[in-house]
């Protein structure tokens, strides 16, 4: 949680479930790989809070800017806590939601969105896809591997909000000893290995 002298800027992130071709899935969003901080990265469609706005309506408002999905669709059911990322004094709302309607996604601008994945939930919880991913500072914390080949490495902020969500509800099998990865290459470019890495995640300068 945000100390009390924080002041910190808030922003919000969308958790959208939904039933996909391949079953029950999770929205996701592969950074641009040629933004100057954390290329390439996997994560919760999402940004920061404008005045005037709560986090329901910043996480509703990000998610149709970066991936086309129409709000109207979409049920929110539940707001977890704030999330604090010391490094980049943010305060981020995770919102869970439900995709009642589904509606076409795509990256609707290269420059900040790659790709949008649907990553099915069997794929997040099975032993196969389940990684650590270790960080150049020494960090290591949850990962997984996704996308058809399993060539793509989700880590950082995301991946702890999924790891955490699916332990609570009992969805993910214990894995002892998965394997390490390290963070990709790309995924560092413009980043200061000085920084508390947990805080990976599209809520710092740069965006």
């Amino acid at each position: 949680m945000p100390p009390e002298d924080s002041d910190p800027r808030r922003g919000a992130v969308l958790v959208l479930f939904g039933e996909g071709d391949h079953g029950p899935d999770l929205l996701l969003t592969e950074r641009s790989h040629h933004m100057r901080s954390h290329p390439g990265q996997i994560s919760f469609p999402g940004g920061g809070i404008e005045p005037g706005e709560t986090a329901h309506d910043a996480a509703l408002r990000e998610a149709e800017e970066e991936t086309g999905l129409d709000p109207a669709g979409v049920d929110v059911f539940a707001e977890l806590p704030e999330l604090w990322l010391p490094p980049s004094n943010y305060a981020v709302t995770p919102l869970l939601g439900w995709w009642e309607t589904e509606s076409p996604v795509a990256a609707v601008d290269p420059d900040e969105v790659h790709e949008v994945h649907r990553v099915p939930i069997a794929s997040l919880v099975g032993p196969d896809h389940r990684i650590s991913v270790r960080h150049p500072s020494g960090w290591v914390g949850p990962g997984y591997l996704i996308g058809a080949g399993k060539d793509l490495v989700l880590w950082g902020f995301t991946a702890g909000i999924i790891a955490r969500l699916f332990d609570f509800v009992g969805w993910a099998d214990t894995v002892e000893d998965p394997p390490v990865h390290l963070v990709p290459d790309h995924m560092l470019q413009g980043e200061d290995l000085r920084a508390d890495v947990r805080s990976n995640t599209r809520f710092g300068e740069g965006r």
